[in-house]
């Protein structure tokens, strides 16, 4: 062996990843999610957190943004436009920060798809605007992921990779599923079912407004309209439990794409405990199928108890924009989903 050869076994961590200076990041929606998102990236070293936009205004920092300053300025102002260095108060916020902040290489998009046209129209807003970057999504809704399929070559040729799916389920769950699947021929069925323990709903209000518009006799609209004293009342009846069963999620979409299953062999269901941060059940993907030796068998993927909703679902969204964020400089544009791709950790 040369001493070439040699050199090149010597691998440093770093050597795994292309992003040489750090990325950077900014957040559009500060709720419960946006602000988990931004506790997230404060110790990375690979990603910048520059950007932030809630309803009402916006903030921006080249420097990056102070976690801490900026929850508090959120929970005691309702506002991170009020924030004292950065902050600016807009009924336009998306777009004005879109227009005003350029040096952003991604935005995780942790809001809530209220109404289901929301996501799209803001991925119009950042192709309006000629921005050139990479986006995240944690989207649940097939129909909504099936909108963004049809912006394909709108984002192909804004020079826009967008990473759609990428909570943890659709996201995490959904991978899962799809690297589980490469032990079959056949693909019989993908059952997932989570679990979410969160102590005050409030703390996600358009989360569980989401999750409400999956149960019997709600829809989106329906959801979007309940004030918080009546989501209080429903709450109440079920002792702050919301049961979900056969859901419209993107799962099945993806993984069909993705070429793994038909849409109709994707089930997604599960609880969630508005009162008590503890899971009322384990969060796990069931893969079944037959072997190539025409065995039948099934694999199970549990997530820890331990982990929470925001953890499962920021963490693989930020890797997933670091995924992207290197597929874009490789000149990947367009939409991609979480069962496509592999993310990749954030160091």
């Amino acid at each position: 062996m040369s001493e070439a050869q040699a050199t090149n076994l010597n691998y440093s961590p770093s050597s795994f990843s292309s992003v040489k200076a750090p990325i950077r990041v900014g957040i559009l929606g500060f709720g419960g999610l946006g602000q988990a998102a931004a506790r997230v990236l404060a110790p990375k070293q690979e990603m910048l957190w520059v950007a932030v936009a809630d309803q009402k205004g916006y903030a921006y920092a080249s420097e990056g943004l102070s976690p801490q300053q900026c929850i508090t300025t959120y929970q005691a102002e309702g506002s991170i436009g009020y924030l004292e260095t950065g902050g600016v108060l807009s009924n336009n916020s998306i777009a004005d920060l879109i227009q005003q902040v350029g040096n952003v290489d991604g935005y995780f998009l942790a809001l809530p798809n209220l109404p289901n046209t929301f996501m799209a129209s803001v991925a119009r807003q950042f192709i309006a605007a000629g921005w050139q970057g990479v986006l995240v999504d944690a989207i649940k809704r097939t129909s909504a992921v099936e909108q963004l399929l049809g912006m394909q070559a709108e984002l192909q040729a804004a020079g826009i990779t967008y990473m759609t799916g990428c909570g943890a389920t659709p996201g995490l769950l959904t991978a899962g599923a799809a690297l589980a699947a490469q032990s079959y021929a056949e693909i019989h069925s993908v059952k997932i079912t989570f679990g979410v323990g969160i102590a005050n709903w409030e703390a996600y209000r358009a989360t569980v407004r989401e999750d409400i518009a999956h149960l019997p006799g709600y829809n989106v609209e329906k959801a979007r309209a309940m004030t918080d004293a009546e989501i209080e009342t429903l709450l109440d009846q079920t002792n702050g439990l919301i049961t979900l069963e056969n859901m419209e999620h993107a799962d099945d979409v993806m993984l069909e794409l993705a070429g793994i299953c038909p849409r109709d062999r994707v089930t997604v269901g599960g609880v969630v405990d508005t009162r008590n941060p503890k899971k009322p059940l384990s969060t796990n993907v069931q893969v079944t199928g037959r072997t190539f030796e025409g065995k039948i068998s099934t694999h199970t993927f549990t997530l820890g108890d331990e982990t929470s909703m925001a953890a499962n679902v920021c963490g693989p969204a930020f890797g997933y924009l670091k995924a992207g964020f290197n597929l874009r400089q490789r000149g990947i544009y367009g939409l991609l989903s979480a069962a496509e791709v592999m993310p990749q950790f954030v160091r």
